[in-house]
């Protein structure tokens, strides 16, 4: 599997006008062709925020938890994606998305858990207190972006789900719709993607679900509708169009541990100390910046370390990458 030089082309740039445009923005909801009437379907804390024509979520921003860099442009963030459903060139996501359907959408939470069952999108997101938060995000490949998230924490809905004490970690599993997601035709990793946290992880404050980005919905090619983002970890742990949440006794693998275990760990925590086979991950390259620019290091666990690094206090490291 090759890894190309991060490049973004003028031709693989999706336009700002385009995306605020009205209709865009209606169809990154999945609600093409529905009366502007039925978002009364969705709860009143969403729906209250859904972005005017032109605008953008009514949110604040969570400013305890994020960081003070600014922002990748909204055309960086957006053309340049890891999401393997709908290809391997960073350019496909945007490319291929395009006719993803978001909506309905339905999650299925099971396993060591007193609340089960089928949840709608509207269900999901009920009692949830939409913000923004500024996070960093550190490919495995070595390079970086910063993303304002629109979203909510990830604890406050697994509480609403009540997880026994046997359950030590959480499961999550992406769409399996080849039909929508042309990458899932290819055996290029064992489909349907699967990603998992140890429950503390989960429960932490900075583990978070992204409903959308620089104030506007989730793209499709960020994954819509909902996304997991868990800021201290590499990009990959960040699993996209979720439709099952399971809380389990073991500890799950993960769909790229099982594609190459000795290249990608359960805890995928940023390392600096720990390289990858094939490149280092002591330093950085920020995504926008010249390819001349002198490399940043590599900050233990992407910077968040005092507020992270106790939920593994006594763990090798380089043993649990």
């Amino acid at each position: 599997m090759t890894h190309r030089t991060p490049r973004i082309l003028p031709s693989e740039i999706t336009s700002q006008e385009l995306f605020l445009d009205r209709r865009r923005v209606l169809r990154s909801l999945g609600l093409t062709g529905v009366a502007l009437g039925s978002l009364a379907a969705l709860p009143r804390t969403f729906a209250a925020n859904l972005p005017p024509a032109g605008g953008k979520f009514d949110v604040k921003r969570n400013a305890a938890l994020s960081i003070a860099d600014a922002p990748n442009s909204f055309q960086e963030i957006t053309s340049y994606n890891n999401y393997y459903e709908f290809g391997t060139d960073k350019s496909d996501p945007a490319e291929q998305s395009r006719n993803f359907k978001p909506l309905p959408w339905t999650v299925t939470v099971d396993g060591e858990a007193e609340v089960k069952g089928r949840f709608d999108f509207e269900d999901i997101l009920k009692g949830e207190t939409l913000e923004e938060r500024v996070y960093r995000l550190r490919c495995v490949e070595a390079w970086s972006m910063v993303i304002p998230w629109t979203g909510f924490p990830l604890a406050g809905l697994l509480k609403r789900f009540k997880p026994t004490s046997k359950a030590k970690y959480v499961e999550f599993t992406t769409l399996m719709d080849p039909k929508q997601m042309p990458g899932q035709r290819y055996r290029v990793l064992e489909w349907p993607y699967v990603e998992g946290l140890r429950i503390d992880e989960a429960m932490h404050p900075l583990a978070f679900i992204a409903v959308g980005v620089y104030g506007q919905a989730l793209p499709n090619q960020c994954g819509a509708p909902l996304r997991l983002v868990t800021p201290w970890k590499y990009g990959f742990k960040g699993i996209k169009s979720i439709v099952r949440i399971r809380f389990t006794e073991r500890q799950p693998q993960n769909s790229w541990q099982i594609a190459a275990p000795n290249e990608y760990g359960f805890y995928a925590n940023v390392n600096p100390a720990v390289d990858h086979p094939r490149w280092s991950q002591a330093t950085e390259r920020r995504l926008g910046g010249s390819l001349l620019a002198k490399r940043a290091a590599t900050l233990p666990f992407n910077g968040y370390a005092d507020q992270v690094a106790s939920l593994y206090a006594g763990m090798d490291l380089r043993r649990n990458f």
